[in-house]
């Protein structure tokens, strides 16, 4: 019919791609079959415009034969093989099939147009070229095999880019494969790249895998801590191995890896209220500290597991970063502040006097709170109302825990959550190097000889 024409066929496919009518609404649309239309949009999904045009094409016997073995060695159907292959008439392959077992590859052959000679005409002997020297089986066999190589190219090339243009880097890759089964010679011949280019790409792609090593520490190093760890943290592990290795390296083939360090959700807050008397801002946001038990802050989080509520109290000294003391309750009752505080009492020498410091909770206007810390000579200092950067040390060591623990675990049960923070405070203090303590522990830089 002249309706169906390539824009016809065009339109109808894309108004069933983009529309609400289906191969049964279009059909009555169009006064059309939906079996043709079922079919347009095949040959449209398969091969794009080109699959609806129409074709005036006659078939090499080559190209023949690739076609049914690859319909036998992948046990296809007729109309999966038109579809692959791009050939409308899907029963001309049975057609194909009884030539081929009847005469070969010469029956395949395809034949002039035109009336054929009369059987009355007389019979003249053939010329040299004219004469067909039927295929023995050796070269059948080698034809086949060629046959087959070409196949096994063309399936490798889909899966490997999906592209009509393939890069010469794609198709060594192709060839290096192949070689493993064909002779390189006849790999190349179909592949249609020089033997100097293969070469090349395959001695381009050796160099790039120099960093295989160092990519697999990588990996070992990220798995090891759970993902937490970005490409500096990752570099400054790799330097303490004895390697030394650019930051920008091992961005890259972190990068490449698909290895990223985790984004940090924002922080849960809850506000407490005024209760007691507040202390000054004693530490001014000043969050050096030039030895161990001069500053701590402290702080409490909240947890929320299956409906149940579990309350984290630490105390971090900002002299490495270390956790010194901690404690956990299901309840913010002060007992937790408490036990805490008598832990950490326990790191204290007679002659340290550190400053503590914390936000305005209620726990810390608490008259035994400020009693506890008079007794041992600490000095108390507190965040301005309503200024969480003052206490930012403490609310940057929860929002790590929460990030690098908290939300990537899930949790049946508070007392799993409980057991699972006390293993993370350890990891913190004595494995998870920081940039800032020249890619070391807390605890390996608390220990590090005094004049290193």
């Amino acid at each position: 019919m002249t309706k169906n024409t390539d824009e016809f066929k065009y339109q109808v496919v894309q108004e069933y791609l983009d529309g609400p009518l289906g191969y049964s609404g279009l059909g009555e649309k169009y006064d059309l079959n939906h079996e043709t239309i079922r079919r347009w949009v095949g040959w449209y999904r398969a091969h794009g415009i080109e699959g609806i045009r129409k074709k005036f094409t006659h078939y090499s016997a080559e190209f023949k034969l690739s076609v049914l073995t690859h319909l036998w060695d992948n046990a296809l159907s007729y109309g999966q093989a038109a579809a692959h292959f791009n050939i409308r008439n899907s029963g001309i392959f049975a057609q194909w099939i009884r030539l081929y077992r009847e005469g070969g590859l010469d029956a395949l052959q395809p034949r002039r147009k035109g009336r054929h000679r009369s059987m009355s005409a007389p019979i003249t002997k053939p010329s040299e070229d004219q004469e067909q020297i039927p295929l023995s089986q050796e070269a059948l066999l080698k034809e086949l095999n060629h046959l087959r190589l070409e196949n096994a190219y063309l399936k490798k090339l889909q899966a490997l880019s999906g592209k009509a243009e393939t890069s010469a880097r794609e198709k060594a890759q192709i060839v290096d494969e192949l070689r493993q089964q064909y002779p390189i010679a006849q790999v190349l011949e179909v592949v249609g790249m020089a033997r100097s280019t293969f070469y090349y790409q395959h001695k381009q792609s050796l160099l790039e895998d120099k960093h295989a090593v160092i990519k697999q520490r990588i990996r070992a190093i990220y798995d090891k801590h759970h993902g937490r760890y970005g490409y500096r943290r990752v570099t400054a592990a790799i330097r303490q191995l004895g390697e030394l290795i650019n930051h920008k390296t091992v961005q890259r083939l972190m990068k490449l890896l698909g290895l990223k360090s985790l984004v940090r959700p924002k922080k849960y807050r809850s506000f407490q209220g005024n209760i007691g008397l507040a202390a000054p801002n004693l530490l001014q946001r000043d969050f050096k500290a030039s030895e161990a038990n001069q500053k701590w802050v402290t702080d409490v989080t909240e947890f929320n597991v299956a409906g149940e509520k579990l309350y984290l109290s630490p105390i971090l000294d900002l002299f490495n970063g270390e956790i010194i003391a901690f404690e956990t309750a299901k309840r913010p009752v002060y007992k937790m502040i408490d036990t805490m505080l008598n832990q950490a009492f326990k790191r204290l020498s007679p002659k340290d006097k550190p400053i503590l410091h914390s936000d305005q909770g209620w726990q810390y206007r608490m008259h035994a709170y400020q009693a506890s810390l008079q007794s041992k000579g600490l000095m108390q200092s507190m965040s301005r109302k309503g200024n969480c950067l003052d206490n930012a040390a403490m609310e940057s060591f929860f929002a790590v825990l929460k990030t690098e623990f908290f939300y990537l675990n899930q949790f049946t049960s508070v007392e799993q959550l409980e057991q699972g923070i006390k293993e993370y405070i350890r990891y913190y203090n004595q494995d998870r190097i920081k940039l800032k303590l020249k890619g070391l522990s807390p605890v390996q830089y608390r220990n590090q000889p005094l004049n290193a």
